[in-house]
């Protein structure tokens, strides 16, 4: 017997069995990310829309203040996304409010939980992207354990690091090559990073993080990536701008 357990925008799961009556085994994972925007809405249920009704205004006027603007859509994905290049970028702009000048940083991709789209971003958009309590963290790694941590990330397939990072990746994700700045990294040499907390507790397999010393990592609630992304839209729509990000080349996969 073959049953398949299906997850809308999160995957599939198949479970291979022999019998009823043998435990079951998971045959494979699968998994994908489906935007959910305004098309969903072009047929809305009556009556669907009738039960939310009493409930729309609270909600609306919660979710729905504009922070700032996306010049396009975006979404995260490895080894390099527009997405997770923003959150990565968005940690290094922080820096100056902690009094720290890190010299890296890095977002995981699984952490990033929805896509942008062109247009106006809503504090609800920001939540959706991240909805947990995740904060912004600055610790220090020496030269090796900071290559060690490069090769961590490879073995990932990438994540979201900072403008100036030049990562090559091969196709069985070993590390061929990491430089910062265009330089190598110097293992005699100590460096400043920007991460949020999760990953610097070594989750999401980049333990290298648990070497760091000199942590930085405020607990107070106004600390979340959330409200750390919504002062960053805030602050460029503040100036009038909108806020563009692209992939570069900070990471690739080999050919």
């Amino acid at each position: 017997m073959n049953k398949t357990l299906k997850m809308i925008g999160i995957g599939v799961v198949s479970l291979f069995t022999a019998s009823c009556a043998s435990h079951y085994q998971v045959g494979s994972i699968s998994r994908s990310r489906i935007v959910v925007d305004s098309r969903y809405d072009r047929q809305p249920d009556p009556q669907a829309v009738a039960f939310l009704a009493p409930f729309k205004h609270q909600v609306d006027s919660v979710m729905g203040p504009v922070v700032g603007t996306v010049a396009h859509d975006m979404a995260p994905a490895r080894p390099e996304s527009d997405l997770s290049n923003l959150m990565a970028d968005i940690l290094m702009w922080a820096a100056k409010d902690y009094g720290e000048q890190p010299v890296f940083s890095v977002y995981n991709v699984g952490g990033i939980r929805a896509a942008l789209s062109k247009g106006k971003v809503t504090y609800g958009d920001v939540l959706d992207i991240a909805p947990f309590e995740n904060k912004i963290c600055f610790l220090t790694l020496s030269g090796d354990k900071f290559l060690e941590l490069a090769r961590q990330i490879a073995s990932r397939g990438g994540e979201g690091m900072c403008r100036g990072t030049e990562m090559v990746i091969s196709k069985d994700l070993k590390l061929v090559s990491f430089k910062l700045n265009g330089e190598e990294i110097d293992l005699t040499k100590s460096y400043r990073i920007a991460t949020i907390d999760y990953l610097a507790q070594g989750n999401d397999q980049l333990t290298a993080f648990k070497l760091g010393t000199n942590v930085n990592s405020p607990k107070e609630e106004k600390n979340n990536t959330r409200f750390i992304i919504m002062n960053y839209f805030r602050e460029q729509q503040a100036k009038g701008l909108v806020v563009d990000a692209k992939v570069e080349g900070r990471v690739r996969i080999e050919d």
